[in-house]
């Protein structure tokens, strides 16, 4: 495919998301009608895609409208592309731009530039003060990709020449012991020898920085009670010795779990509801709760836009009602983790803080916030210890 006719193929999947499908479904219908298109065109298409949904509006206002073309050239011109060589109706490059086209289109206000909905500005500052811009504007760009070294299976020092020989780029994360970030050839990674062999972890740093700084003992009794594809479970696995469980109230997230444990070399026992009630209590319930995601809007851009302040309220009732389940789970004096990947204090402190304000004897140990950045998410924990 040219370079236009990929932008072509971006226009119409926009146009799709545009009319209610998700992304992920619009660009997987796409390519299963593109039989022609190979791993790179399908690569460029997609980054297309989810570059113009992390500046919806800014693309908006520089493009004169709403419409996959029209968002498509808001995002060539704020690239400062030469939008007449793209849109020339050669071939499969998009039609020509009529006089309207040249017309439309204006510099984003401040508002606008900040991509984010006006509502949610108002949150941002409350909740990041001096940083939400910065925030805001890491948003609006790729997120990265970090591995976390896996020590459960005896790592030496040939695991990073392993992958720079298959052409992976890294860099290892300040402060954040066994995290590398990808500079080159993030795609490669999941084919990778040390993937497949179970010695690296596709995990962001922030989630991997959190779960480092539960100070476990070996031997306990661990629940990761909103496990998902269970990286964090498998993080602290990977790192203490002792019993692993994961729970999920929608089980069909944690398929891949077993066979991630195994390849990792570590044992996680999966529970359903009644299950968990018979195993606890626990020395760690982690609770990674629902949460708006708003930390990690870069991966998942549809979101941001998507969120409603009926949605942020629905989701905080959530938080509250996991903290008050898993809360039963924990044993006299154990361990209590929270965390979000939001970057909200409504979804963060404040769940926090109302927990203990309802809860006799509980104490805080922990509060950390990691913030978007170029090494990592936005991310919450809160670890609380139960009374003896």
């Amino acid at each position: 495919m040219t370079p236009a006719a990929r932008v072509q193929a971006a226009i119409e999947v926009l146009d799709a998301v545009a009319g209610g499908m998700a992304a992920e479904q619009a660009l997987t219908r796409w390519a299963r009608g593109a039989r022609y298109a190979g791993s790179k065109d399908r690569a460029a298409v997609r980054d297309h895609v989810f570059s113009v949904l992390r500046r919806r509006r800014s693309c908006a206002a520089l493009g004169g409208g709403e419409s996959g073309r029209a968002l498509m050239l808001g995002l060539l011109r704020g690239a400062g592309e030469d939008t007449d060589a793209i849109f020339s109706g050669e071939g499969h490059a998009p039609a020509p731009l009529d006089p309207v086209e040249r017309d439309a289109g204006r510099t984003p206000t401040p508002q606008e530039a900040r991509d984010l909905p006006d509502w949610l500005w108002e949150r941002f500052e409350t909740s990041l003060g001096g940083e939400a811009a910065r925030a805001a504007e890491a948003l609006r760009h790729r997120a990265p990709v970090c591995l976390r070294l896996n020590p459960g299976l005896k790592i030496d020092a040939h695991v990073i020449d392993m992958l720079e020989e298959e052409g992976i780029g890294l860099h290892p994360v300040p402060d954040v012991e066994g995290a590398v970030l990808v500079t080159e050839g993030a795609r490669r990674v999941t084919q990778s020898r040390a993937y497949l062999d179970g010695f690296v972890e596709v995990q962001d740093s922030s989630s991997q920085a959190a779960m480092a700084a539960l100070d476990v003992p070996p031997g306990a009794r661990g629940l990761d009670y909103c496990a998902g594809g269970g990286g964090k479970v498998l993080a602290l696995a990977a790192r203490i010795e002792g019993a692993w469980f994961a729970h999920d109230a929608a089980p069909r997230r944690m398929r891949d779990l077993p066979q991630r444990a195994a390849r990792a070399g570590v044992t996680v026992t999966l529970l359903d509801a009644g299950a968990v009630r018979g195993a606890a209590p626990f020395d760690l319930v982690l609770c990674d709760v629902p949460c708006s995601g708003s930390g990690t809007w870069r991966r998942a851009p549809e979101a941001k836009w998507t969120l409603t302040p009926e949605r942020l309220a629905d989701l905080c009732r959530t938080q509250r009602s996991i903290l008050q389940e898993a809360q039963a789970l924990v044993r006299p004096g154990g361990m209590l983790a929270y965390t979000t990947c939001s970057v909200l204090d409504e979804e963060n402190a404040g769940q926090v803080d109302a927990f203990l304000a309802a809860s006799s004897g509980w104490v805080q140990e922990i509060t950390r916030h990691w913030s978007v950045s170029e090494v990592g998410d936005g991310f919450f924990l809160s670890v609380l210890r139960k009374p003896q």
